[in-house]
């Protein structure tokens, strides 16, 4: 039985203890900002042990996997210590604040020992699978446009406000880098295509937020503490070319109101359209000139792919956890078996999310368009 440590106690840290649990791993225990709170949310997750740091807990000897729950600027240096001691790694996005650090990860990841994986769970959902599946079989036709968004509400107001705000503790990019690298890594991943030209700008709608206890995210505001500057952006829009010859383009905002974690993805295609709502993943919406139709999350008619994912009988429905639950099990059999199912994304997907980020700021800042690295 693998034994895993969590570190990080906020939701995504609690998502990742079940995750491990349903896969069959032993949570040995978790480390969180302090001793004390490490303490309550053991207590509270029913985990048997609160490592004193979270360099203790990356590197105990009774650790096999790592998970790397913390806030962002701390997950390069505790992958690093992880997998210098020789753990599996899943590290939240974004692996690093900049490309470089994800790349001394992608890096230290490459030595054929360890298994090093990032959680763009939403490749999870059966019905991406099955969009991916026809775009590969040639049903979609040439794909000519790539379009969608990813809205978010929690941080609407001033009195919103969370760790990933503070551009030390989250990086330069919030918005784009926090959400919108999910929503890239779903369009890279369902068409094969590669973003390798974009131009973005970016906005910042709330240029002051209350600096009060701090918040998890997606908790409502407290409305105390004093105002402070922001710097990161709440708002992006991106256009972009893509290596197939397909154009794109995507809105990003965690301050639209009334959107709670509405991801859209839609593929043109010249046979058909596909499009995909985190919201309402049970179904995955197909057009063509004659028609439109709902191709239902049932494993009886989806693609092998896809029925692979598909847990529970069609009608009850599979969500986010259930996702989480996918992704942890595929990379705990890849730590025993040696062999990654297809799709799993690891710390190179990492990276990818990087590059395209780093684009995306460069672009803002410059007000041109700008080329996109290589894909690793």
């Amino acid at each position: 039985m693998l034994r895993v440590a969590v570190v990080g106690a906020g939701f995504v840290g609690g998502v990742h203890v079940q995750a491990a649990r349903v896969a069959g791993a032993s949570v040995v225990g978790l480390a969180t900002s302090t001793a004390e709170r490490g303490r309550e949310t053991a207590a509270r997750l029913g985990v048997p042990r609160a490592f004193d740091s979270a360099e203790e807990a990356v590197t105990s000897d009774d650790v096999d996997v790592v998970h790397i729950c913390t806030p962002n600027h701390l997950h390069e240096p505790l992958a690093l210590a992880a997998l210098a001691a020789g753990k599996h790694v899943i590290c939240e996005k974004p692996l690093a604040l900049d490309v470089a650090g994800a790349q001394r990860l992608v890096d230290a990841a490459a030595n054929g020992q360890t298994v090093a994986a990032v959680p763009f769970v939403y490749r999870y959902y059966p019905t991406v699978h099955e969009a991916r599946d026809r775009v590969a079989r040639g049903e979609t036709g040439a794909v000519h446009l790539v379009h969608g968004s990813y809205l978010q509400d929690w941080l609407l107001t001033p009195d919103d406000n969370n760790w990933r705000v503070d551009g030390g503790l989250g990086g330069a990019s919030r918005a784009f880098a926090d959400i919108g690298s999910h929503w890239c890594d779903l369009a890279e991943f369902v068409t094969g295509h590669r973003i390798t030209r974009l131009s973005a700008r970016t906005t910042t709608a709330v240029p002051e937020r209350r600096q009060g206890p701090e918040r998890e995210a997606f908790a409502r505001a407290a409305g105390e503490g004093d105002l402070r500057a922001v710097a990161t952006e709440d708002a992006a829009v991106m256009q972009f070319e893509t290596d197939g010859g397909a154009l794109g383009s995507m809105l990003v905002s965690q301050i639209s109101a009334g959107r709670k974690n509405r991801l859209w993805l839609e593929v043109d295609g010249a046979n058909e359209a596909l499009a995909f709502n985190q919201e309402e993943p049970e179904t995955l919406w197909r057009g063509t000139q004659a028609a439109t139709t709902l191709i239902n999350r049932d494993a009886t008619s989806m693609s092998p792919a896809a029925a692979r994912l598909a847990k529970v009988p069609a009608g009850h429905p599979q969500g986010y956890q259930d996702c989480f639950n996918l992704f942890v099990g595929d990379v705990y059999a890849t730590i025993s078996a040696g062999a990654a199912p297809d799709g799993m994304p690891v710390f190179a997907a990492g990276l990818r999310a990087a590059q395209i980020t780093d684009a995306v700021l460069t672009s803002a800042r410059e007000q041109s368009w700008v080329d996109v690295a290589a894909a690793p």
